[in-house]
């Protein structure tokens, strides 16, 4: 979590919000991302997404089995989805998302029977550092 606090800084110094994450399987980091939407101008480039994009680019594959996904704050819907469909083993995230939060805090896209894959789900690893780097982040621009 760690990384992605740094990751997540580096979003934040290019005027994005600052979250960032990075996939891992065992000991081996397969991608990292953070956010780009302003950037890229692309709605859809979440710091989740943009690591999944370039480890299933990597991989030649856009399923990940195994792997552990690190995030700096609750992933939303998109990202959750995304993370479905990559078949992301296990989600560690920071902050919660009380606004958007998809892995539990608004609804549960995660672990949602309905769904054809189901992910675990660690909340709250560095929370205070996650949330204190957002906190940060918008009251200096407002």
């Amino acid at each position: 979590m760690a990384r992605a606090l740094s990751l997540a800084q580096r979003a934040a110094e290019l005027g994005e919000v600052p979250v960032g994450a990075l996939l891992v399987r065992g000991q081996t980091c397969l991608a990292e991302g953070w956010n780009q939407p302003i950037s890229a101008r692309d709605p859809t480039a979440h710091a989740e997404v943009m690591a999944l994009r370039t480890a299933a680019r990597r991989a030649g594959n856009y399923r990940l089995p195994g792997s552990t996904l690190y995030v700096t704050l609750e992933p939303c819907a998109m990202c959750a989805g995304a993370i479905i469909q990559a078949r992301v083993q296990r989600i560690v995230y920071g902050a919660g998302d009380s606004r958007n939060g998809a892995c539990g805090t608004v609804f549960n896209v995660l672990q949602n029977p309905a769904l054809n894959h189901r992910a675990e789900i660690t909340a709250g690893v560095l929370a205070d550092e996650c949330a204190g780097l957002l906190r940060g982040f918008f009251r200096a621009r407002r």
